[in-house]
């Protein structure tokens, strides 16, 4: 159980949280009737919450640090023991992730999940939209994971991608009348040329240098959208950018709403497919053997530097089409829409679910946008406790929500494996 000595840390914890905490949550002046509440009550409630959660965050990082994850002790030996009886190729990792799974299930889950997309516009209109939005962070979480998860290139100017596919659909629309279909490939082709342009100078770079030279790379993006007022209208954005046509049809504000969701659906979908067929493929494994070690990848024959600029290439190719999708849905773009800030969130959303990970990349994208709209009730507090579970993933599950799993190869010599 808890030893003294934890119990008194978590005491003097508590004791530190009131302190903090004594001039908001006890202390409140009534300015009109010059008068002082005390609210002691708050008080006890603090220091009684910070001592019951200090004491629990003391006990789970024990318990992590003698090999027990905070799952096993909860379900204790049953689920071990039960796993123990069944083929090796169905039990879980060390990190509870299983390596093979049933096949129908896989096609049960997809197919509901499939039905669940397209019956959900029918629910609620400001529903739909918010998980327009997410699916679009759906979109760049993967392509991001493409140079992060996949080839291990650490980005923090991913949303330069982003900026150059919305502005390339504003720019070629108004100065060319170019709609969104034609537009789509266009944002992706040219986004492509920025990240092999990016690629290049970056090659020799590994690590935190080469984070520091992406960043650079952003904030270049976005400080000569603001400042070349003769092409992008500077601060002042891009507005009545047009809605996606459908065969030139007029649709109302909630059938544009569910058309422009369906899109979102579509292209998350197709970029889910391409990026599990190129985890699976020849590229894919020299990604994957280069973010491993570069030096041992090479001398296997692997070509590093078409390697990386491919990682680039492909990584910036998602995030073009994300932004033309962006400037359809919004109608408006400026450049503070394309601010570091972003990045860090598409990051945040890759190290979240799981780098190397599709589902882990989805259901993290899901979670980061999704959950501070759903928290505005609790006001102010949202974002504390967004922050909260964000650093209690990080310390009890670093590798993420869902972990990529390294795939076993077995060689068959005459029947035997």
């Amino acid at each position: 159980m808890f030893k003294l000595s934890e119990i008194k840390k978590s005491f003097v914890v508590a004791l530190w949280f009131i302190f903090l905490t004594f001039p908001i949550m006890v202390i409140k002046v009534n300015t009109i009737e010059n008068a002082i509440t005390w609210r002691w009550r708050n008080m006890f409630m603090i220091g009684i919450g910070s001592f019951l959660v200090s004491l629990i965050w003391r006990y789970l990082q024990e318990s992590q640090a003698a090999g027990k994850s905070p799952l096993s002790l909860l379900t204790g030996n049953r689920l071990a023991k039960r796993m123990a009886k069944a083929p090796l190729s169905d039990r879980p990792t060390k990190d509870g992730v299983i390596r093979e799974s049933n096949p129908m299930i896989q096609r049960t889950f997809y197919g509901l999940l499939v039905v669940a997309a397209l019956l959900f516009p029918f629910v609620n209109q400001y529903q739909t939209t918010i998980l327009t939005t997410a699916l679009m962070y759906v979109i760049l979480g993967l392509g991001l994971n493409i140079a992060v998860g996949l080839a291990g290139l650490l980005h923090l100017g991913y949303v330069a991608f982003y900026a150059v596919g919305a502005y390339t659909y504003a720019l070629l629309n108004m100065h060319f009348g170019i709609g969104f279909w034609a537009a789509l490939p266009l944002g992706g082709i040219l986004a492509t040329v920025f990240g092999i342009a990016l690629g290049i100078p970056v090659l020799r770079l590994r690590g935190d240098y080469l984070a520091i030279v992406t960043l650079g790379f952003g904030e270049m993006t976005r400080i000569t959208l603001e400042n070349w007022d003769a092409l992008t209208h500077g601060p002042s954005g891009i507005a009545q950018i047009p809605k996606p046509g459908l065969f030139g049809m007029e649709l109302t504000t909630q059938q544009g709403i569910m058309y422009v969701y369906y899109l979102a659906v579509g292209l998350a979908a197709l970029t889910v497919f391409a990026t599990y067929r190129l985890q699976n493929s020849r590229i894919g494994r020299a990604l994957m053997a280069m973010r491993e070690d570069e030096i041992a990848s090479q001398a296997m024959g692997i070509n590093i530097t078409r390697t990386k600029l491919t990682a680039f290439a492909l990584s910036a190719f998602f995030a073009g089409m994300a932004g033309v999708l962006f400037a359809a849905k919004t109608g408006f773009i400026n450049p503070q829409s394309f601010t570091f800030m972003e990045s860090a969130i598409i990051l945040s959303i890759v190290v979240l679910g799981g780098m190397g990970s599709i589902l882990g990349v989805i259901i993290g994208a899901l979670i980061l946008i999704l959950l501070p709209e759903y928290l505005r009730e609790v006001g102010n507090y949202r974002m504390l406790l967004f922050g909260a579970s964000m650093v209690v993933m990080m310390i009890f599950r670093p590798q993420g929500i869902i972990a990529n799993v390294r795939k076993i190869y077995k060689i068959d010599r005459g029947g035997r494996n």
